[in-house]
């Protein structure tokens, strides 16, 4: 069997096609299914964010795991083949592409370190990979190999975070939007009227960074609160509503940051006198477009709106930024803005890699550890029946023998197959995980018969 992962990210693939990639939450067990009904595929994790999509797999046959990954994202996409390449060079090289083997935990394990997002140590990505692995455990897409992969990715995030400083200051996309929206507003959203569209992760996060002020590298903004209260500066506080399809969800999460809740049927009205919207709605398709915005801001309207849209798909029609007084940022923007604001984090890039890479070489020291266990077990095994079976042969030359006597030929002879195998046993354990080791594996079985 082969561990392969296919997918693509955001950064590498147009924006276009990665938004026909992405997989809504809800259509997470579908897919699962779908995978497992190849039989071909053994195991599954599904991985879809705002930023990559990525299926994890246990295959049989390599070759036809690899294709049958990628056509399922070809159809989902409706795409050309020429951006999925040949399945056999580096992941998410040239659109979409392919890993296998040694390199699969290499790259969950950067995942999970916040080392492969547009934000250099982000917090949301390791809940992310928590919640992909628990969906493919429920659906009974995640065996052991799998499960054995993401729970070591959790540790090394966990690891990267504790024992390097990658996650200070912005620590996530949430909070580098708002930043970025600060920073589009001379520095600060005091006194400014906000409009968040959506109440799941990303959208509490951006809430909760409206409300706490933190803006780490990324943002101008002090330290102080701005949303509902005034902060301790004396500046305006923020006015914020948030709207969402659910009306309690969004009354729940505005409640946080001493906001107003309406439902997203609203959202159009709310325009008329907000100053920035952020939009982070899980919506196959733009709920927003020129037509809804500039009838909610006619023609003449002095008030200029900011438009943040990191929805994927998008949230926010293209056209309107054509709208006079109107600008709209994407996840594009974001990442340009993020690139350009966090160098300073940089210097810690090294350090959590360095991680990264220890932890790679224990996953793969313990997987091939696993692999020489059931060797070790055959051996003793067969080394045993051979045993038994010679004893019991002599059984009519030891009559003579009392019970006494015939404990210590059992004795004997048990421990001269100890001796004999002791050497061997830790050879290979030690050798475990290189390609000696493996060479050793083999001899094993062919020469024993295993």
């Amino acid at each position: 069997m082969s561990l392969v992962a296919v997918g693509v990210t955001q950064e590498e693939a147009p924006l276009d096609v990665f938004e026909r990639l992405s997989i809504p939450d809800a259509d997470i067990a579908k897919v699962l299914r779908r995978l497992r009904d190849d039989g071909n595929v053994q195991e599954a994790v599904v991985l879809s964010t705002c930023v990559r999509t990525e299926i994890y797999a246990v295959v049989d046959r390599f070759h036809d795991g690899i294709t049958a990954l990628q056509e399922f994202l070809r159809e989902r996409s409706e795409s050309s083949k020429e951006l999925f390449g040949d399945g056999t060079g580096a992941l998410f090289g040239d659109g979409i592409g392919a890993l296998f083997d040694d390199a699969v935990p290499n790259h969950l394990f950067a995942v999970a370190a916040g080392l492969a997002s547009p934000v250099p140590g982000e917090t949301e990505v390791l809940g992310q990979v928590r919640r992909a692995w628990t969906a493919a455990t429920e659906e009974g897409a995640s065996g052991p190999v799998l499960s054995g992969l993401f729970r070591h990715a959790l540790q090394v995030g966990k690891r990267v975070r504790t024992d390097t400083a990658i996650a200070r200051g912005v620590t996530s996309l949430s909070h580098a939007a708002v930043a970025l929206a600060r920073s589009r507003s001379g520095g600060s959203l005091a006194g400014r009227r906000v409009v968040v569209a959506g109440a799941g992760e990303m959208a509490t996060g951006i809430v909760g960074a409206l409300a706490s002020g933190a803006t780490g590298e990324a943002g101008a903004a002090g330290a102080t609160g701005e949303a509902g209260a005034a902060g301790a500066t004396g500046e305006p506080a923020i006015g914020l509503v948030v709207a969402n399809r659910t009306f309690e969800s969004a009354r729940r999460l505005a409640s946080t940051a001493s906001g107003r809740g309406t439902s997203l049927a609203s959202l159009g009205a709310e325009l008329a006198d907000a100053d920035v919207l952020f939009t982070s709605l899980a919506v196959p398709a733009p709920v927003l477009d020129a037509a809804a915005v500039a009838a909610a801001r006619p023609q003449g309207t002095v008030r200029e709106l900011l438009v943040v849209d990191i929805g994927v798909p998008r949230n926010v029609d293209v056209d309107v930024d054509d709208i006079e007084g109107v600008t709209l940022l994407d996840m594009e923007d974001l990442r340009s803005f993020v690139d350009a604001s966090i160098d300073g984090r940089r210097q810690e890039v090294d350090k959590a890699q360095a991680i990264v890479d220890e932890e790679v070489e224990r996953y793969r020291a313990a997987l091939a550890g696993r692999a020489a266990v059931p060797v070790v077990a055959a051996l003793r095994e067969r080394a045993e029946q051979i045993r038994r079976m010679e004893v019991a042969g002599y059984r009519a030359r030891l009559e003579g023998l009392d019970d006494k006597q015939l404990d210590a030929v059992e004795s004997l002879t048990r421990k001269i197959l100890a001796k004999l195998l002791h050497a061997p046993t830790v050879h290979l354990k030690d050798a475990a995980g290189t390609p000696g080791g493996e060479r050793l594996i083999e001899a094993l079985r062919s020469l024993f018969e295993l």
